[in-house]
């Protein structure tokens, strides 16, 4: 560091009162910005769960359906008709609905079912107790063991509840790779179980997954489901599309945007106000660098330093409260989403970078009017 940035360091940090208003004030815009757009990741990851936990190559599906939560059924026939396509390996169905469970304390509580295809299991998930096999036992289920399953009672194996008057017993306990985003616990079974459990409409296919020969099949396996009249879709194009239905067609997307730039508006005015009256403050001293010879240069340089080492230091401190209170929320509240991303992180950088140059522009403007004339006659 030369003499002149040393000289704006100690500028900077002479004056503890407005250092630390300027630090705190960034501090809390970043929060507020990674804490908001961090909850909207979170949000858009675990309305994906199903997609991540099953893990299929090509999902077919009614041309209506926005979310996997909210399937559609097909009839019996799209199944057959998928599995006769050229470059396909294999199809298989997949059941996904909602039932209410009686616990043994009496409570009643609503759960995912995932009916899995009897023959292969496909997408069937990690077991941490019990035996896959035992899924095909007299009304066997798998609890999974995610944020929501104390919500079951903490089962263990050998446990029993109520699904519409049948007995279901927990034969296993699996894990998966994301938990859902409703607050409802999930349960695995047999595909025909859960159909003979869960009243159905007529249709009672909610999703076919398809495992293509080869990547290039791809293409031809959507054109014939959409000559079908159905939609197919790759597990990645799946989980994009539920994301955009959360960005565009409900109101989180909107809400999180507004919070995002309110946080931005709060550092950039608290940081621009607080950073005008640290440059008026040290005007005098501005002036008499400039009367021994500084140019324009030299104190446009000192100030985007001071602007700079203000910003990316309340940057710092801001993500690290950010990711500290995250961390202490998820040990708390399982339950709790937030998913710091790299796109969380370089947008509030961004926003921090506009911050500074602001702040900058607005202390550049002032100390080049300075007439070091006007300083000494003062």
């Amino acid at each position: 560091m030369n003499g002149t940035l040393r000289l704006a360091y100690q500028l900077l940090v002479n004056d503890r009162t407005k250092f630390t208003a300027l630090i705190v004030g960034i501090s809390f815009a970043v929060f507020l910005m990674v804490e908001m757009t961090s909850v909207f990741a979170g949000v858009l990851d675990h309305s994906s769960a199903t997609v991540h936990n099953i893990g299929a190559g090509v999902w077919v599906m009614d041309p209506s359906v926005q979310t996997v939560a909210n399937s559609i059924g097909m009839p019996d026939y799209v199944l057959d008709a998928v599995r006769s396509i050229p470059g396909v390996k294999y199809a298989v169905p997949l059941y996904s609905g909602t039932a209410l469970l009686k616990l043994p304390g009496g409570v009643f509580q609503p759960a995912t079912v995932v009916g899995l295809d009897d023959s292969t299991l496909v997408g069937r998930p990690r077991l941490l107790a019990g035996k896959i096999e035992d899924i095909y036992a007299e009304s066997a289920f798998l609890a999974v063991k995610d944020s929501e399953f104390a919500k079951l009672g903490n089962p263990r194996v050998g446990s029993e509840l109520q699904l519409n008057d049948h007995r279901v017993r927990i034969t296993g306990i699996a894990e998966v790779v994301s938990s859902g985003l409703f607050g409802i616990p999930t349960l695995y079974t047999t595909y025909s179980r859960a159909l003979q459990y869960i009243p159905n409409p007529r249709f009672t296919i909610s999703y076919v997954l398809v495992e293509p020969k080869t990547s290039r099949d791809i293409p031809a396996i959507k054109r014939a489901v959409a000559a079908l009249g159905y939609r197919a879709m790759t597990s990645r194009e799946f989980v994009r599309s539920i994301s955009a239905f959360y960005k565009y067609r409900t109101g989180i997307g909107t809400n999180i945007l507004i919070m995002t730039v309110i946080s931005f508006l709060v550092g950039l005015s608290i940081s621009g106000q607080t950073f005008y009256t640290f440059i008026i403050e040290n005007l005098e001293k501005f002036g008499a660098l400039k009367a021994i010879g500084a140019t324009n240069r030299v104190l446009i340089r000192m100030i985007l330093f001071q602007a700079g080492f203000t910003c990316l230091t309340g940057y710092g401190l801001g993500v690290g409260l950010c990711t500290a209170l995250i961390l202490l929320a998820k040990l708390r509240l399982p339950s709790y989403v937030s998913v710091i991303t790299y796109f969380n992180l370089a947008l509030a950088f961004v926003m921090v970078l506009v911050i500074a140059a602001v702040s900058s522009y607005v202390g550049v403007r002032r100390v080049l009017r300075i007439e070091p004339f006007d300083i000494f006659r003062s």
